[in-house]
């Protein structure tokens, strides 16, 4: 299994083979706590207003999600995992969530037209993620770190990849080093300062907890759009 590095959209743009797009503060934190609190299925749509149109033709939905960090437009919420534990299981089971954000999910929806596979990636889900792919074994392993707004590489996105490889390949990782990359950096701080709403002190708390979830989440193109399921990695 061949793996390869890439960062942000281009990034996305070139993946190659089983593709595992990081997004760490926040996406793919956000979406294993919607399946965690009972959500049937998300729909990822990159287009904000395709989103919000999607949330009018079905009100019973829950539309998620930010532009450039601010949450959506007649969003029920923005793209924070503390926000969804606020929220809990009774805002989300047995509901379809449309997710808008504006690294992951675009980053997503790039590599879906070159990539043979897609799946989310953090650090929520990175010990499911190398069990399912060492258990496919795919020639060819795409990384993408999708970093700030998908233009500019991020730390902590950098370092889940970097875990990614050693869990794949037993390559050396130092969590205090990865930690000390992390914190003190814009991507950290400016939800650590506390001074904007949207970027709440608890979101990276959360996002940089390691293998929290069993299970991986496989994105698929369906007559709604590109739907993300959750997957056990032994069913690989």
């Amino acid at each position: 299994m061949k793996i390869i590095r890439k960062s942000c959209a281009q990034g996305a743009r070139e993946a190659e083979g089983l593709a595992v797009i990081i997004d760490v503060f926040r996406a793919f934190s956000c979406e294993p706590l919607f399946f965690h609190f009972g959500a049937e299925r998300v729909i990822l749509e990159a287009d904000p207003e395709k989103a919000r149109a999607l949330k009018r033709e079905h009100p019973e939905y829950i539309l998620a999600g930010e532009v450039n960090e601010v949450p959506l437009e007649d969003a029920d919420l923005g793209n924070s995992p503390s926000e969804i534990l606020r929220k809990g299981r009774g805002c989300f089971h047995g509901k379809t969530v449309i997710h808008r954000t504006t690294a992951g999910v675009t980053g997503v929806a790039s590599a879906m037209a070159c990539a043979e596979e897609v799946l989310p990636g953090s650090f929520l889900m990175a010990r499911a993620i190398a069990e399912y792919a060492l258990r496919k074994r795919p020639p060819v392993l795409t990384l993408v770190a999708m970093g700030s707004r998908a233009l500019d590489k991020a730390p902590e996105d950098e370092a889940c990849a970097d875990y990614l490889e050693h869990l794949l390949q037993a390559t050396p990782y130092d969590p205090v080093h990865a930690l000390q990359q992390i914190l003190f950096q814009h991507t950290a701080q400016k939800f650590l300062r506390g001074d904007k709403p949207y970027l709440p002190r608890e979101d990276p708390v959360l996002c940089l907890q390691r293998d929290l979830f069993g299970f991986v989440l496989r994105v698929t193109r369906e007559a709604d759009g590109l739907v993300v399921t959750p997957e056990s990695p032994a069913e690989g």
